[in-house]
């Protein structure tokens, strides 16, 4: 097991790509704290795992409210002892046309995807920091984040500065052997890229679905991506495996997007 004894906070855990890697951490030996803002869903992903054999907890937290995440690692510690690996998944995204994109739109999304991600790996270093034996930072960010769209200005806009957040923190951090890397996921098979399809079809006129299967014409390996399929990155970037390993960005895309 490759995360055996390891104790990790997964954001946003409680769906999508941040389940699947709940799931995967968990089958590898991981404590999983499975973090989010509904409560429910997170403890659904924390019995799923029980029940299967492993260990697992459901905590609420909003990422963008600082004092509820120094509660995430101070719960975290109490009952665990240490916190061994940091995943920022928590996210929002909106397709919204650039001439009537707003504050609260710009706000929201950069709240929860760049200053929740800053607040998080902020509170989990020290921690990391203060146990002095190191630890692993998966921070998720997007194709999205690679270029622009004309109907996304402000999740690309947020997922680019991912990415150059996690190359500042990955050099800050390096003097304490917390390695820091991103995940940039192309188009993944999740409740919350059902949403974004109703989004492009009420925008564009298209039938729901129409985008789906279009965006999947573009995927060199023919289909859409599974949380599966980034679980896989997350947890290779978590183990011991990627020891010598900080401040990339490593595409799972499907070959949709050139490194």
């Amino acid at each position: 097991m490759k995360l055996k004894e390891k104790v990790a906070i997964v954001t946003g855990g409680g769906s999508g790509i941040g389940r699947g890697i709940c799931i995967r951490y968990a089958g590898e030996g991981a404590v999983v704290v499975v973090a989010d803002r509904n409560k429910e869903n997170a403890s659904r992903v924390a019995q799923e795992i029980t029940s299967a054999g492993g260990v697992a907890t459901a905590m609420e937290v909003d990422v963008t409210n600082l004092p509820g995440v120094k509660r995430l690692v101070t719960s975290t510690v109490d009952r665990f002892g240490k916190i061994d690996i940091l995943v920022n998944n928590a996210g929002v995204g909106k397709i919204i046309p650039f001439l009537e994109t707003t504050e609260a739109d710009w706000d929201l999304m950069f709240n929860v995807n760049c200053k929740g991600l800053l607040f998080c790996s902020q509170e989990v270093s020290r921690q990391m920091i203060s146990q002095g034996s190191g630890g692993k930072i998966v921070n998720l960010a997007s194709q999205a984040g690679r270029r622009g769209e004309a109907l996304v200005l402000a999740y690309c806009a947020s997922k680019a500065a991912v990415i150059s957040m996690n190359q500042s923190i990955a050099l800050a951090l390096a003097e304490h052997k917390i390695n820091v890397n991103a995940i940039a996921p192309g188009v993944v098979d999740t409740p919350f890229w059902d949403e974004v399809d109703r989004q492009f079809a009420k925008i564009l006129g298209k039938e729901i679905g129409q985008m789906k299967r279009e965006v999947v014409q573009t995927i060199p390996l023919g289909r859409m991506e599974k949380p599966e399929d980034v679980a896989g990155m997350a947890l290779f970037l978590a183990s011991s495996d990627a020891d010598y390993i900080t401040q990339q960005c490593f595409n799972v895309d499907g070959g949709n997007w050139p490194s």
